[in-house]
């Protein structure tokens, strides 16, 4: 999905309260957001997927991945100079990957990937993206394959218009719950009919994280019972048009984290509508006090116009904490908001209620998303 990029020009303010650069009728929110302009930060390797970020030995570390090689940078923090240095991947068998997600848990790093399978489809350029997991002893500097433990029940679909993906699970984010009972994957699903396709979600309990593949279990019909290799799911946020269309209507490409001031789980969303070429039509933003207590995630609100961002692609937009110990997953009052490695932003949250459009995107099916 390589475009080139252009510079950011003559944009004075981005947004003072996301609300004031929509003109639709307004609701009131529990949380709202302020988007201000800052100086550019850039990821040190230019990704093509969400970028995971973790702490250890004092030092803020990023995967950056696009396919091959996969980078791992070290840093003061995100606004330091970087030492960036390829990973050793070894034998791994699933390569390309993308290491979208990364936790550390008392000194040892585990991280799941993307990756895109070759030949698929013969010669047609199309793959069907699965999810695997590797753990590092050693900071990231090299990892171990620990399998694919997400995939899809679906055949992969060689006449698939949208220019990428026959099919498959991928473009992904992961999330651990305040327990620390389960790690919580939130992905998008390429594949089968419309009404499963879109932003699914499936869950690995924390014990099983050193061999987790067959032990991850996908959310499908209000219950955790589907096998994450090769189960069905029930999206949270369906797609409008399926991806098999070149003209598909949904989200994808979910960054989650926590957010320790909302005390509420945050979701930003890439959004392709509705023509060819899998345009960005917007950048979006949900909320939910999930996921460990029965909860629904709020319908997307759009935080950019995709013509906002300023480059292109507009892609993985994703926010990264900027105090000791926040990351990509973990995030307090205050963060650089990131899309495509790329930082022109800082957003402020709040817990003060705002005048807020109706959700602009598509929504989670009626009497789903409740999570126990």
């Amino acid at each position: 999905m390589s475009e080139t990029l252009r510079p950011l020009r003559g944009r004075a303010l981005v947004c003072v309260f996301a609300v004031l650069c929509l003109s639709a009728p307004a609701r009131l929110s529990a949380q709202s957001w302020q988007l201000a302009p800052a100086p550019r930060l850039e990821l040190p390797v230019r990704p093509d997927g969400n970028s995971a970020t973790f702490w250890a030995e004092g030092a803020f570390h990023v995967f950056t991945s696009t396919g091959q090689p996969l980078m791992i940078s070290t840093g003061g923090n995100q606004f330091s100079e970087w030492d960036s240095q390829p990973v050793e991947v070894g034998a791994i068998a699933h390569t390309p990957l993308w290491i979208e997600a990364a936790q550390n848990v008392d000194g040892v790093l585990f991280g799941w990937y993307h990756h895109e399978p070759g030949g698929v489809c013969g010669s047609v350029p199309l793959t069907s993206p699965k999810i695997g997991a590797v753990v590092s002893w050693d900071n990231g500097q090299s990892i171990t394959d620990l399998g694919i433990i997400l995939d899809s029940p679906h055949p992969h679909d060689c006449n698939a218009k949208n220019g990428f993906f026959a099919g498959g699970h991928g473009d992904f984010s992961v999330v651990p719950d305040r327990l620390q009972e389960y790690f919580y994957f939130f992905f998008t699903n390429y594949s089968g009919p419309r009404e499963e396709q879109g932003i699914c979600v499936a869950r690995l309990a924390w014990d099983d994280r050193f061999e987790p593949a067959g032990k991850v279990w996908k959310y499908f019909r209000g219950k955790w019972e589907e096998p994450g290799l090769g189960g069905r799911c029930t999206p949270i946020f369906p797609a409008q048009v399926e991806w098999q269309r070149a003209d598909t209507d949904s989200f994808w490409g979910p960054a989650v984290h926590y957010n320790t001031y909302l005390r509420r789980y945050v979701m930003l969303l890439n959004r392709s509508c509705c023509e060819p070429g899998w345009p960005q039509e917007g950048i979006y933003i949900s909320f939910s006090a999930g996921p460990l207590e029965s909860a629904r995630w709020t319908g997307p609100v759009k935080l950019m116009d995709g013509e906002e961002i300023g480059f292109r692609p507009g892609y993985y937009p994703q926010v990264i904490g900027i105090q000791y110990g926040e990351t990509d997953t973990l995030v307090g009052q205050r963060a650089r908001l990131y899309v495509s490695g790329i930082s022109d932003w800082i957003i402020t949250f709040s817990r003060i209620a705002a005048p807020r459009p109706p959700s602009t995107g598509p929504q989670p099916p009626p009497g789903d998303g409740e999570w126990h």
